[in-house]
């Protein structure tokens, strides 16, 4: 038994999504897909239904991670301080700006809380 027709969408959907890929990913995801989508053409109804979730969920989480990708890249916090607007800071705020960058860049810690209710980093 051949794949339901659902599956020729699925599958240009996949395409269509590697779309956002660098030229040499695209390629590589492009022709593993093809490949799978090959290998189950003949699948029995069963296994040709797993398949097709197993896609069906891979490519939404696909979806969601690249949601979450153009969100963190068009958030912007913040301003660009022009030098000129430096220099009318006096030296306490500067060290108040420095620290407060130093906190903000540095790498997440995971905080976790004990059965005490006691934080730990």
């Amino acid at each position: 038994a051949a794949m339901p027709g659902g599956a020729r969408g699925l599958y240009r959907r996949i395409l269509l999504l590697h779309r956002a890929l660098p030229p040499a990913l695209r390629a590589l995801g492009d022709r593993y897909v093809k490949e799978e989508f090959r290998k189950h053409k003949a699948a029995g109804p069963a296994e040709a239904q797993r398949f097709l979730r197993e896609w069906e969920a891979t490519l939404i989480q696909q979806q969601i991670n690249e949601d979450k990708q153009k969100l963190r890249e068009k958030t912007v916090y913040g301003i660009q301080l022009t030098e000129e607007k430096l220099n009318d800071f006096r030296d306490e705020q500067i060290g108040q700006l420095k620290e407060l960058m130093d906190e903000a860049t540095k790498p997440h810690k995971k905080t976790t809380i004990s059965k005490d209710s006691e934080h730990k980093n």
